[in-house]
């Protein structure tokens, strides 16, 4: 056998052993070994993904367009489901009065469609113009809601006399609209009252803001509104808070106030059947229930999602003002549970959203009419579902942006403006609505286009 040759300048070397994959393995670490089927997630664990969602919905709730979003959205909705809740729980009551099945609810959108010019005003007026026009609309709602007292004008509905006639189907309710004056006058006052720093001392957080109220409430009262009278009188309270009030002071105003509710309460065989009738599950004597008992049925029956839009029993004719007042008892039967949590859903994000409103600004006329605002909304919301479910007695009070009744949609739509409106005044979400206007007006198509190229092209490779 020849030997081998070795080239010059070159050691000869000992032949390396062939390491084969078992002896590679051999060589490695030996250390806590992951199970062959098994791999890491990408992603991380689950408690990793559950940590960066929350995270992304922080960083989104956070976001300053956030409250103008859900301010938009939540009356949106609400506002679109009331309309289609209208059509379906009225449509029985208006075949009944000879009318066509579409009546009510033709009546329902024309008020939304005003109510939507309303909100859109609201929404672009600034803070100035509404704090002018306070006192304009408090000396309005005061004159209308005298005349309601005047024989030959003022009209009795359902035994509360505080409506007047527009002519032909159409009526007007001012005690609606002195919701919204109550909030705008008193939340001007209490912020001139506070830029002169009055607001420490007690007479000037009472009066004339209590007075003025006191006074709106004996109008309602004249006329036998016991449940408007109620949200009416939440307001003021929620201003008074809004302002510092002392603790002692608000709740003596706050025991004022309840002891005056119980003896309206004691005084009146009808309210006092009202308030017996809280959890009941019979009709009772002379059938006093009646109402209320029905309203428990319809949202028993309708189960997890509902027997179908349009085919609830309750509102044949059972079930008395099925699309006012107990318009909610309707939408739990017709789509069940699912249907009555997106509307309590719907109006929490709204309250929300008008809390950080009231949070986040530093102008106090708007921190004062935004909670003004989402206390109205909110206590009437409470009131209204509360009935609905046996929970507090009936107060004869609409569900706001839901329920039948242009009186009632109309200033609350003004009202929702106003949320908006203050929403875009905060200086982070108006900056972010600066950012996302073009300075040279609105963009062409194919410039947007070719903007979205650059934003793709410009994008990392390793985010794809």
């Amino acid at each position: 056998m020849p030997a081998r040759q070795v080239l010059p300048g070159r050691r000869p070397s000992a032949a390396k052993p062939a390491r084969s994959a078992r002896g590679a393995a051999a060589l490695r670490p030996q250390g806590r070994r992951r199970p062959p089927g098994l791999r890491r997630p990408a992603g991380g664990g689950p408690l990793t993904r559950i940590r960066r969602t929350q995270q992304q919905v922080r960083r989104a709730w956070d976001r300053p367009l956030t409250a103008y979003y859900l301010i938009f959205g939540s009356s949106l909705l609400i506002t679109v489901l009331g309309l289609v809740m209208v059509y379906s729980a009225s449509m029985i009551k208006a075949l009944q009065l000879g009318l066509g099945d579409a009546y009510f609810f033709k009546k329902q959108f024309l008020a939304a469609l005003i109510g939507a010019l309303l909100l859109f005003a609201a929404s672009r007026m600034p803070v100035k113009l509404h704090r002018a026009l306070s006192y304009p609309v408090l000396a309005g709602t005061l004159f209308l809601m005298v005349l309601v007292q005047v024989p030959g004008i003022g009209v009795a509905v359902n035994g509360n006399q505080n409506w007047i006639s527009l002519g032909g189907p159409f009526m007007l309710q001012p005690s609606e609209f002195g919701k919204l004056a109550l909030i705008l006058w008193g939340a001007d006052l209490l912020a001139r009252k506070g830029d002169r720093g009055l607001l420490a001392q007690w007479k000037h957080l009472l009066v004339p803001l209590v007075p003025v109220a006191f006074l709106l409430l004996g109008l309602i009262m004249l006329g036998g509104d016991m449940g408007t009278a109620m949200i009416l009188g939440a307001i003021p309270l929620g201003l008074l808070w809004l302002a510092g009030a002392p603790t002692r002071l608000f709740a003596g105003v706050l025991a004022f106030a309840g002891v005056i509710i119980a003896l309206l309460i004691k005084t009146s065989p009808h309210r006092m059947s009202r308030l017996s009738c809280i959890g009941a599950t019979e009709p009772g004597k002379d059938d006093l229930c009646w109402q209320a008992v029905h309203g428990i049925y319809a949202l028993a029956s309708g189960g997890w999602f509902g027997s179908g839009l349009g085919a609830s029993v309750e509102k044949w004719g059972q079930l008395p003002e099925a699309h006012t007042d107990f318009i909610f008892a309707i939408t739990g039967e017709e789509l069940g549970l699912a249907g009555t949590l997106s509307v309590l859903a719907l109006f929490a994000a709204l309250g929300y959203a008008g809390i950080r409103v009231a949070g986040r600004t530093e102008d106090s006329f708007v921190r004062y009419a935004a909670g003004g605002v989402t206390t109205w909304i909110t206590a009437q919301a409470v009131i209204n579902i509360g009935a609905v479910l046996g929970l507090l007695p009936i107060a004869g009070v609409p569900l706001p942006l839901f329920s039948y009744g242009g009186s009632a949609l109309l200033p609350t739509m003004f009202a929702v403006g106003l949320l908006i409106a203050f929403a875009r005044e905060e200086p982070a979400a108006r900056a972010a609505l600066a950012m996302r206007r073009p300075k040279s007006g609105r963009l062409r198509t194919g410039q947007r286009w070719k903007t979205m190229r650059r934003r793709v092209t410009r994008r990392p490779s390793g985010e794809r």
